[in-house]
């Protein structure tokens, strides 16, 4: 049974308690949180548990750390890169595999930052650590699925991995009206969709899925095309004015020898009314898709819902068990930085271990 203390308490925290508290083999040791306000509250709190887990949240990290095999690092690295490469470190030198999805450039770590990986390979043998860097959108769904999928096919022309996703009803107004620009000015283009940023967030996972199938992505390419709210909409953030930025389509193109081989895009809206010419979901509020121009032509369309979750919750469920289910293989390996393509998506567990997967 492993120990993991989930840092942070966020949307991918609160995702990742209560995956520790039901994933087989995992145990829920700790909750690390930076604000004191929170120190001392159970855990169930943070992830709408119906009963106490008995773990309760610390701004003490040496001790949640010294009752920890692992951690779940899901404090955000958006703006704080710097800071949570830091604290990551911190978790491997300590002995602790950590699994994370806060450091978009460690998504391929053979094209992110040299500096950073030194340092975090450092640390990890220092510790006799691992480390797993997978994303939340969700990462899976831009690698390994993608490979695994193109496994049925003879032939590839172009792989996409596709969000398609409603925010309607996604209540986190940081990431939504700042980070992506919904309800804001159509004059001012959002951090998230500024030139570089897009490749910097994702062009590790076309670079991931080339590799994986043979193939080096030389070239990165972005395309963002806007909509504006064609009518004011009201959304559980509020409400959001018309000729505000409601809608946007962007692509992340990874090229071999000129030719587009691998997109990733996001087609995302504030309300179902925005750009209603551009692709839905089959149903509800989102869905991810993998589709494979080849032959056959292939797509896999995949959703998730949690009991009285938004979909969006679902998909960060998704991500935090990936990352998780990670921990048992991770620790059997040599101390390290490792991908989506080296863990298997379904990490071997004893028999008697895996069969409590199976609910009541």
């Amino acid at each position: 049974m492993q120990r993991v203390a989930v840092w942070g308490t966020g949307n991918m925290g609160s995702a990742a308690i209560r995956s520790a508290v039901a994933f087989p083999g995992l145990q829920l040791s700790g909750v690390i949180t930076s604000s004191p306000e929170k120190d001392g509250r159970d855990a169930a709190t943070f992830a709408n548990l119906d009963s106490p887990t008995g773990v309760t949240a610390t701004t003490d990290i040496d001790a949640a750390l010294g009752a920890a095999d692992a951690v779940a690092y899901m404090a955000s690295g958006d703006i704080r890169p710097d800071e949570a490469v830091a604290d990551i470190e911190r978790c491997l030198r300590a002995g602790k595999h950590v699994v994370t999805p806060s450091l978009y450039s460690l998504y391929d770590p053979r094209s992110a930052s040299p500096e950073w990986v030194e340092r975090l390979t450092d640390a990890a043998v220092e510790g006799g650590s691992t480390l797993l860097v997978s994303g939340v959108d969700p990462g899976w769904g831009n690698d390994a699925l993608a490979v695994l999928a193109a496994g049925l096919c003879t032939r590839i022309r172009t792989i996409r991995c596709q969000e398609i996703f409603d925010y309607s009803t996604y209540d986190q107004p940081h990431a939504v009206k700042v980070l992506c620009g919904f309800g804001g000015p159509m004059d001012q283009v959002p951090m998230m969709l500024l030139p570089s940023i897009p490749t910097m967030v994702w062009g590790g996972n076309l670079r991931l899925i080339g590799r994986g199938l043979g193939m080096e992505i030389d070239e990165i390419a972005e395309d963002v095309e806007r909509r504006p709210l064609e009518q004011t909409v009201d959304t559980v953030m509020g409400r959001f004015e018309q000729g505000t930025q409601g809608a946007f389509w962007l692509k992340v193109i990874g090229k071999s020898r000129g030719r587009e081989r691998i997109v990733i895009d996001h087609i995302t809206r504030i309300h179902p009314s925005c750009a209603p010419d551009w692709p839905q979901p089959d149903e509800g509020a989102g869905d991810h898709r993998v589709i494979i121009d080849g032959d056959p032509q292939l797509t896999i369309v995949s959703r998730a819902d949690v009991p009285g979750g938004t979909r969006a919750d679902g998909g960060n469920t998704t991500a935090a068990n990936r990352l998780l289910g990670a921990l048992g293989w991770l620790a059997g390996q040599k101390p390290g930085i490792y991908d989506g393509l080296d863990v298997p998506m379904q990490s071997a567990l004893p028999p008697e271990v895996e069969a409590q997967r199976w609910a009541e």
